[in-house]
């Protein structure tokens, strides 16, 4: 028999697994013991134990030697013990997929379901639930009912989780059992009210007006149950994610304290506090975790609790006592830090390596040097009288720096921002050094770094080149090459030379010239390779983290993956129709033209070629009775646009995505024509189909769906560029092409960059309204319809006016004085 354990060794573990050497063909021949009679429950119930310990632990059984302990196990239904008669049912759940013939037991499984014995029917329904199939469900559909409705709520719970599990083999059956689960859900068992709930919302979930208003019914009525409460705060949010609503916020947002008292927390910690005490290893560590982070915000409401967390510093379990230290640091009071320090440093001795990862992360882990330098660095752009003393901590930071990311991220930054500080020569031993001292990897960017002191200020070209002659001596290949390259440069004292290569590097897409490679490279030709028809680098966007994730592991970043351009680029190579358009300038956001709560939901992506533009359509149907084929957007133009082709969506099914396409050509005979409003006509073929299968009619009729205007604009022509060093990319174009005006916007009081869909330079596109001095802001843009980059200086004053000097446009429109800020755009016309 199975030896009883006491309390200890059920909660260290370190009782011997009695069924830890079982055998398959032991137990089946210890089964036969089913056949014999009178029934000895004591020893079948045994054996039974053992059958289903084998079946979890992934034994297999045959499906001849399974039926046959099956049937063996069918002859226990006539011993009333009641303890072996529930283990047989939980046998067939566990046997019903492996053996055959198990309706054989549906007989004595319905009798028991509708039995008298409460302790017997609950167990019975979900055995006899596992074993119907779709043919039989509707013989015992009128018994389900009947149970759902059951005044023992273990009974309705059974019956009701039953039903959840047949709603996806039989949903026509089961959705007519609604209206015993609507009454089952106003029962005051929370369980049974709980399982209602989510029997409803998987009946209507496919609905989802219907999901709403079961939704309002319940917040407004209230329910009994807590479990019920998070299952509607789970619908809620999945609702919203579909659509928004304030109603469904404001009922989220009711559950959320985020301002409670120490007083209003005081019961939730009294049994926190005596789960603290509790001889289970899994209360204790519960109520101590939480009360960690309980007293993250409210620590005077934990220090009720530190005598009970002061005897956890000693428990067996090393990840209660380390919580326990840390919420005793937070709670405890300045007497008792000394104390604690002192069972911390012997108990830091004791506990294994991953326990104190935390701290060996926050001493020098990667992650942590990685955050301390991006900091840095935020505050020398965003704070320019903070510059010298940032770069000089980050000199000071590589000289014992062991990771090449972060040595050759801030030699980088020495040699963009160094040379423009008022003592650029202090910074050039910090950065031979790294020549001297570090890896190959290290040396040339240091290499790099150096080449720009000597391009930018010509007191110091003379040193550099002489330290560019010994770079040359180098035993890497880069570093030699590097060096061997800017040395040559250098000496010739141009500025065009310095900001095409040493300020300026390339400015294309890094994933998109690697394609564009790979495909030169499979096909032969005699061509050279056109760096024109590798897409430009678009400026990358940060979002601002308002919080830090904990870090587990130190890790190397990760390789980038390909921009969004790069993902739209190769999803339209793929169409026949586009193959010829040639290189990708640019995508637009999304434009929605319809709203969220319509029948169809239709957004637009715009994507500029050289001489065509591409509309991507994407269209969701929101209608579960209805199937659309052939989907096309018709495009009608107001100006000289030609629509060319159209490439429908096959299919539209519901609540699944899905994109077409209209290729239109620009106005050849007028290059600087670029506005244009086109009128939209979403059209499509319907089949009605039915809601629950999804099968469509075989006919269908036209329809068509008008949308909102669509508008291509002067920035859609117009695409961010990276340029690191702006006033060498100025200088490099010369006075020949320069234009010079002023405006007076008497109207506008700000002025931002992206309205030109232009990148911004040294974070000066943000204007300090307070400061009545002169403010200089510079942008830099390219437009794919003059074939080159439009460089413009932008000087605004406030109370002045504004001053644009523009470089390498070869058309310019003369604009009034008073003219407001949305006609500027004529001036990239």
């Amino acid at each position: 028999m199975i030896k009883k354990f006491d309390k200890k060794d059920e909660e260290s573990g370190s009782g011997s697994n009695p069924f830890q050497h079982l055998e398959k063909s032991a137990v089946l021949q210890e089964a036969r013991i089913f056949n014999e009679t009178p029934i000895n429950p004591r020893r079948c119930l045994h054996i039974l134990t053992k059958i289903i310990y084998l079946l979890n632990q992934g034994e297999h059984f045959g499906t001849t030697e399974a039926t046959e302990a099956f049937f063996a196990m069918t002859r226990l239904f006539q011993s009333n013990d009641q303890t072996l008669r529930r283990m047989c049912y939980l046998t067939i759940k566990e046997m019903a997929n492996i053996s055959e013939d198990v309706i054989i037991v549906t007989s004595s499984l319905t009798k028991d379901m509708t039995g008298k014995e409460d302790v017997y029917r609950g167990p019975a329904i979900r055995a006899l639930c596992r074993i119907t199939d779709t043919t039989m469900l509707q013989a015992i559909e009128r018994y389900m009912k009947q149970a759902i409705v059951d005044k023992v709520p273990s009974v309705s719970s059974s019956a009701l989780v039953s039903s959840l599990h047949m709603v996806r083999m039989s949903y026509d059956v089961v959705k007519r059992w609604v209206n015993e689960a609507q009454e089952a859900a106003s029962s005051d068992n929370i369980m049974v009210q709980y399982h209602a709930l989510g029997l409803l919302y998987h009946l209507r979930k496919n609905d989802r007006l219907a999901v709403s208003k079961m939704l309002n019914k319940f917040t407004k009525s209230g329910l009994k149950s807590p479990f019920a409460y998070c299952m509607l705060i789970r619908i809620a949010s999945k609702l919203l994610e579909e659509t928004e609503g304030g109603p469904l916020f404001d009922f989220i947002e009711s559950f959320h304290m985020p301002n409670c008292t120490a007083r209003e927390l005081a019961p939730a910690v009294s049994v926190l506090q005596l789960f603290c005490s509790s001889p289970k290893a899994a209360l204790r560590y519960a109520a101590v975790r939480t009360l960690n982070k309980v007293a993250m915000k409210h620590p005077s409401a934990v220090t009720a609790c530190n005598l009970d967390l002061e005897n956890l510093i000693t428990d067996s379990n090393r990840s209660i006592a380390t919580l326990a230290i840390t919420t005793l640091l937070k709670t405890g009071s300045e007497s008792s830090v000394d104390r604690l320090m002192k069972q911390i440093s012997s108990f830091v001795s004791e506990i294994s390596d991953e326990f104190k990862l935390i701290s060996q992360l926050v001493m020098g882990g990667f992650e942590y040097k990685r955050a301390i330098v991006d900091c840095i660095i935020s505050i020398i752009e965003e704070n320019p009288d903070s510059k010298e003393t940032g770069l000089a901590h980050l000199c000071e930071f590589i000289e014992d720096c062991e990771h090449t990311v972060l040595a050759t991220k801030i030699l980088h930054l020495l040699g963009k921002e160094g040379p423009r500080t008022p003592s650029p020569s202090k910074y050039i031993r910090f950065i031979f050094n790294r020549v001297v001292l570090e890896s190959e990897a290290v040396r040339a960017a240091a290499v790099s770094a150096l080449a720009k002191f000597g391009a930018q200020n010509d007191d110091l070209l003379p040193s550099v080149l002489v330290l560019m002659q010994r770079c040359m001596m180098d035993s890497d290949d880069e570093v030699r090459d590097r060096a061997t390259f800017y040395m040559n440069v250098l000496q010739q004292k141009q500025k065009a030379l310095n900001a095409a290569y040493v300020f300026n590097g390339l400015s294309v897409s890094v994933p998109g010239l690697e394609k564009s490679l790979h495909q030169y490279t499979l096909e032969p030709t005699e061509k050279p390779f056109d760096m024109k028809s590798v897409p430009l680098a678009n400026t990358p966007i940060t979002e601002q983290k308002t919080e830090f994730a904990p870090v587990a592991t130190s890790k190397l970043p990760e390789k980038p993956g390909p921009t969004r351009q790069d993902i739209y680029q190769e999803q339209l190579a793929g169409i026949p129709e586009f193959q010829g358009l040639g290189p990708l300038f640019k995508s637009s956001e999304a434009v929605q033209l319809t709203e969220a709560e319509t029948e169809y939901v239709v957004r637009c992506v715009k994507h500029t070629f050289a001489r065509h533009m591409v509309f991507q359509f994407d269209c969701t149907n929101t209608l579960n009775d209805q199937l659309l084929q052939k989907v096309m957007v018709q495009m009608e133009p107001s100006e000289a646009y030609d629509v060319l082709h159209y490439v429908p969506a096959a299919n539209l099914p519901y609540s699944q995505p899905g994109s077409c396409y209209s290729l239109v050509s620009l106005p050849e005979d007028d290059p600087t024509a670029v506005s244009c409003t086109f009128s939209c006509t979403l059209k499509y073929l319907v089949k009605d189909c039915d809601p629950n299968t999804g099968e469509p009619d075989d006919d269908g009729y036209d329809d068509e769906y008008v949308l909102e205007d669509l508008e291509v604009t002067v920035a859609d022509h117009i695409q961010k560029v990276l340029k690191p060093n702006f006033a060498a990319a100025w200088d490099e174009v010369g006075d020949d092409f320069e234009k010079e005006e002023t405006f007076a916007l008497a109207s506008v009081r700000t002025l931002e960059g992206n309205y030109f869909h232009q990148d911004s330079i040294g974070h000066t596109d943000v204007l300090d309204t307070a400061v009545p001095n002169l403010v200089l802001c510079l942008w830099l843009a390219t437009t794919q319809f003059l074939g080159k980059q439009c460089r413009n200086h932008m000087k605004i004053n406030i109370s002045s006016g504004c001053c644009l000097q523009t470089s390498e446009i070869y058309q310019w429109v003369m604009l009034p004085v008073s003219t407001p800020m949305v006609d500027l755009t004529k001036l990239f016309m």
